[in-house]
């Protein structure tokens, strides 16, 4: 017989090691059905029958945030054949409170002790016998790290869905507490048609049982799905229970949970005497890691380790030394290299613009997606190591401090960092903040951050536009104008759009463990996963379109365009393209910012395709400034060595790869001085110079990040209003930059 047993628990709970442990590489992770919150299921690899559904972390079954309204509603409402409760045995008086709230809708459940091991060496001993026996369910001792005791705790798992074992009826509540639930639920029952239930009377008698005490509990996600009818016909009965709770029968009915679950631990739970009140391993870091004044400093040096491991190019300050994270895209890019350059012989006999299709818009595509994942893979990989050991939980509380004044949560600051490195993720990262008003700002703050692909445009106009000046300087003013701009805006949505909004922060600060090598793997590959399919699909289709847009025109359908090119092509000149007509009708709206020239404007819109492809459009649209000329006298200046390390094979040089190397390679990295030296006709002066990186820094993201946003804020509306914030607040911000700095010059 085939059975679905949902993995429960609190955050660091151990809940996703079990989840692995259990599955192995029989899983997959899709979404919710109208959600974007991860659906983590697999199959149990030892028995196929068993499906394992791991649920979103949640402290209770009373619902902040999106995930623990998730994991409420597939136990309350879907209702699996079996809970696995998994409860962190260090922590046992704080994860037996949801362990209360799963027993209170008869659901089968088993109770699974979790981190023995450190339950062990803080000389705590827990009868699980009684703990059993007062809780009505069976409870395992379980190491889910290394999977000690999980056959025994899914053989009780599966007896518990095969015999329907719940837990019995606990007696948590005092008698006026008990009169209202009875009460309650015999008005819902009388509005409820069993029939519409999800299976037997007795489950649709269990979920009305559950209502009751959830309106008793005056539970807002409950309470507004009843009718007029059933809120008339119940509100005298509350307002007698809140009568007997000094008008807050919520705080009562936690109170009653606590004062079980103290009687529970009391008779159960035995603390070695002389360790009750010990400093603990995690007490004695938090002294350092948690400190008002080291906190930041050391945020700051982890993050910088963080983001250079993946980013640099001289890595731990070694000039030449390229980051993991480096030195894996440029394997992934030269072994595409070869792959393209395979293909290209294939199709070599083919038309014009069929191998423009295939190697300028395909392979092209393709290879900007291959050469994101191992950034991807390396970053998350990290910040999976940070929040598996507990770091991430002290960086959002440290952080709150700071981020309470703007309006926002200190969980807001994670994906914010994240943001420096790839807004995708960064926006993906929203979905834990527990209030609907922080996922939507920090979202839309989220696109203002300079992420890695903005770096190359940077690099290109500091060395065009600014070498006389301080690079460095002009960089990191940039950094900060982020920063600026992003608490400006954060404070003006909340004092005119959210001002009755406030902001949650309850956090559990977890003990600090090393996490295991198998669990930062298997998140380093969903998340890679999850990029390549759906952002890496966003780039690839955008990337063909783009080239399209950029190699045709009407005549190329009228018959013109093969009557003029003497290959003859359908394709069409730069100048004469869709894209062409594109940055000649929107370039006016730019002139105010300084740069209302159709190239430059192109550029910007091209960016929203990928901010790399602004540096890669400049070195087409400008192919008069890299003539096969100036390529070969530019690349002269290097020895055959250097030559080789740019790209060139046995360091001999290649006109026919002298483009791509040049626009992919110099520019990237700012390496020439005199670089797109025309472009200065169109961009006029610093001013304007500065104005363009400014519009780029906090307009519209990428199509991946734009996608990663839909899928966060759940409506094109929604979407569209942050779209609007970040185009708007761009448009500003580049405007006063540019006329200030042209007045003071």
């Amino acid at each position: 017989m085939n059975y679905i047993i949902a993995l429960a628990g609190n955050p660091n709970s151990g809940k996703t090691s079990l989840f692995n442990e259990l599955t192995g590489s029989k899983q997959h992770v899709g979404n919710w059905p109208g959600v974007t919150v991860d659906k983590k299921e697999g199959t149990y690899k030892k028995n196929k029958n068993i499906n394992i559904q791991d649920l979103p972390g949640t402290y209770s079954l009373s619902p902040y945030s999106a995930e623990e309204v998730i994991a409420r509603d597939y136990i309350v409402r879907d209702r699996p054949d079996a809970v696995i409760n998994i409860v962190d045995g260090t922590n046992i008086e704080r994860n037996l409170y949801l362990t209360l709230q799963i027993a209170e809708t008869k659901i089968p459940m088993v109770v699974a002790v979790n981190m023995m091991d450190e339950v062990e060496a803080a000389g705590t001993k827990i009868n699980f016998a009684k703990l059993s026996e007062m809780l009505g369910v069976p409870v395992v001792p379980i190491v889910a790290r290394n999977g000690k005791n999980i056959d025994k705790l899914m053989e009780e798992a599966a007896k518990a869905a095969e015999k329907k074992i719940s837990a019995n009826d606990l007696k948590v509540f005092d008698s006026n507490i008990s009169s209202a639930i009875d009460r309650v639920y015999e008005v819902l029952n009388e509005y409820e048609d069993v029939s519409e239930g999800n299976g037997s009377a007795t489950e649709v008698n269990s979920l009305i049982y559950w209502k009751a005490i959830k309106v008793v509990e005056n539970d807002e996600i409950v309470t507004s799905e009843l009718s007029a009818e059933e809120k008339s016909a119940v509100a005298e009965i509350i307002r007698e229970a809140e009568s007997f709770s000094d008008g807050d029968t919520e705080a009562k009915i936690a109170d009653l949970r606590y004062k079980f679950i103290s009687k529970i631990v009391k008779e159960s739970v035995v603390k070695s005497g002389n360790k009750v009140h010990a400093e603990t391993r995690s007490d004695k870091i938090d002294k350092i890691l948690t400190n008002r004044i080291l906190a930041l400093p050391i945020f700051a040096v982890i993050m910088y380790i963080m983001f250079a491991a993946t980013f640099s190019e001289n890595f731990l300050f070694i000039k030449g030394l390229p980051s993991p994270g480096v030195w894996l895209a440029g394997v992934v890019e030269t072994l595409w290299g070869y792959v393209a350059s395979g293909v290209e012989s294939l199709i070599s006999g083919a038309s014009p613009w069929v191998q423009s299709l295939v190697i300028d818009g395909i392979m092209e595509g393709i290879g900007a997606i291959l050469g994101f994942l191992p950034l991807i893979l390396v970053l998350y990989i990290l910040i999976s190591f940070l929040e598996d050991c507990g770091y991430m939980a002290r960086v959002a509380f440290v952080m709150d401090r700071i981020f309470r004044r703007f309006g926002l949560s200190g969980r807001s600051f994670i994906p914010l960092l994240m943001g420096f490195g790839c807004s995708v993720p960064a926006i993906m990262a929203t979905r834990t903040l527990d209030t609907e008003k922080d996922r939507k700002i920090t979202t839309t703050l989220a696109g203002f951050m300079p992420c890695g692909a903005k770096l190359p445009i940077f690099a290109m106009f500091v060395s065009t536009f600014f070498t006389n000046g301080n690079k460095t300087l002009i960089t990191f003013s940039l950094y900060i104008l982020s920063i600026v701009v992003a608490i400006i805006v954060s404070l003006i949505l909340n004092k005119v759009i959210y001002k009755s909004v406030a902001s949650n922060f309850i956090m559990e600060l977890p003990r600090y463990r090393v996490p295991t090598l198998k669990s930062i793997a298997i998140h380093g590959w969903e998340k890679v996963k999850g990029f390549a399919v759906k952002a890496g699909t966003v780039i690839f289709i955008s990337t063909i379109i783009i080239w399209a847009l950029s190699n045709f025109n009407v005549d190329s359908f009228n018959g013109v365009n093969a009557e003029n090119n003497e290959d003859g092509s359908i394709m069409a000149e730069m100048d004469d393209s869709f894209l062409a007509s594109i940055g000649n009708t929107i370039s006016p709206v730019f002139r105010p910012l300084g740069f209302g020239e159709w190239r430059p404007s192109v550029g910007v819109v091209t960016g929203w395709i990928a901010k790399e492809m602004v540096v890669v459009t400049f070195a087409q649209l400008y192919d008069d400034d890299v003539s096969p000329e100036y390529l070969e006298e530019y690349f002269s200046q290097y020895s055959p060595d250097e030559l080789e390390e740019f790209g060139f094979e046995e360091g001999e040089y290649d006109p026919d790869a002298a483009f791509d190397i040049y626009s992919e390679v110099i520019l990237f990295e700012g390496g020439d001085e005199n670089a797109l030296h025309s472009m200065k006709d169109d961009i006029k002066s610093d001013a304007a110079a500065y104005s363009y990186m400014v519009f780029n820094l906090l307009c519209m993201p990428c199509f991946a990040a734009v996608g990663a946003m839909k899928r966060e804020l759940k409506t094109w509306k929604s979407t569209g209003s942050a779209i609007g914030v970040q185009m708007l607040t761009a448009y500003v911000v580049a405007f006063i930059i540019y006329n200030i700095a042209r007045v003071v010059a």
